[in-house]
């Protein structure tokens, strides 16, 4: 009933001039007392001409009508299929729709090959920081003092800073590097317990961890990369003589809980919005905000689940669902 409507609204000038001269000629044949059922007759039969005329022209309307439905997933990509104008007003606006997805196209091959540029000057300037904070590291483990401690942990944040702007830009790029395989899990969480067993200790927290039995379906880098910040957030709200336990609540599902200051309930559903500190970011000035964006952004497309369990004072629980992901094995 939508197209029917939709085909007679098309055709409203027409029906409406048939109503109006009909009117006129009934008007007419009664003035002069002619008999006006001649003229309803004249109108029955003009009536069904033309619908019998319509009718193979609706059809038509329905199936470009159709056509051009599904074409309004294609047109992002090529306006090579549109049907052949019926007309010359609808030519005219055919081209102004290939004017504008040559337009676009234009301004989107700029864009990316400027942000191809912004990448890889980000990716160098990344590796060339490196070589210093590596420099700066060896220098330091020469000298165990308060203060060659507190540097340590100063290069592991400047550390962490760079991959999160790495991050940032690769997330967002219309390439991916996702290597996807199967990985043992212990591994992985090895890895970023390795890099911050420093802080464990400086800290004076305790590691509770259960290696985990699982192989899971993933890109190894970047979900040692979630990992990693998870394990860095429950640092950096533990404090000394805190706990934080690492292990599976089942297979594949890792749970990382601390024993920190916690979430408060009006945070807990905004903790993945990009730049939303809460509660925690006005008792750290330094958060960013970045870390569980970051996290949410690798899960969603590693087709992992994340989900957050907190209480103020009691600490906070991280569940990483790392099941069935929807991933083919390279």
């Amino acid at each position: 009933m939508k197209l029917v409507g939709l085909y007679l609204h098309r055709h409203r000038r027409g029906l409406f001039l048939f109503a109006a001269f009909s009117a006129v000629f009934f008007l007419v044949f009664f003035l002069y007392g002619l008999p006006v059922s001649a003229v309803a007759y004249a109108a029955s039969l003009c009536l069904a001409i033309g619908l019998a005329v319509m009718a193979p022209d609706f059809r038509a309307f329905v199936r470009r009508h159709r056509r051009l439905e599904r074409l309004r997933e294609e047109i992002l990509l090529s306006c090579d299929h549109l049907p052949a104008p019926d007309g010359t007003l609808e030519g005219d606006y055919q081209e102004i729709i290939r004017s504008l997805y040559r337009d676009r196209q234009e301004q989107l091959d700029r864009r990316d090959a400027l942000y191809a540029d912004l990448v890889d000057s980000y990716t160098v300037w990344a590796h060339q920081i490196k070589t210093p904070i590596a420099s700066m590291r060896l220098n330091l483990q020469g000298e165990d003092s308060p203060r060659s401690r507190e540097l340590s942990d100063d290069l592991l944040r400047i550390e962490q800073y760079v991959e999160m702007a790495l991050a940032v830009l690769r997330l967002d790029s219309r390439s991916t590097d996702y290597v996807i395989r199967s990985a043992g899990l212990d591994g992985i969480v090895r890895q970023a317990v390795r890099r911050y067993a420093p802080l464990f200790i400086r800290r004076k927290i305790r590691l509770e961890y259960t290696p985990p039995d699982s192989r899971v379906l993933t890109d190894e880098k970047w979900l040692l990369f979630v990992i990693e910040q998870l394990l860095s957030n429950a640092l950096k709200y533990t404090g000394p003589g805190g706990t934080v336990a690492i292990g599976e609540e089942a297979p594949q599902i890792l749970r990382i809980r601390d024993t920190g200051i916690g979430i408060a309930p009006e945070d807990l559903p905004r903790v993945f919005e990009k730049g939303y500190t809460g509660g925690n970011g006005r008792t750290d000035k330094k958060a960013s905000g970045l870390g569980l964006y970051l996290c949410r952004r690798v899960c969603d497309s590693l087709g992992h689940r994340l989900r957050v369990v907190s209480a103020v004072g009691g600490g906070t629980v991280v569940y990483l669902d790392l099941r069935e992901a929807a991933l083919e094995i390279e």
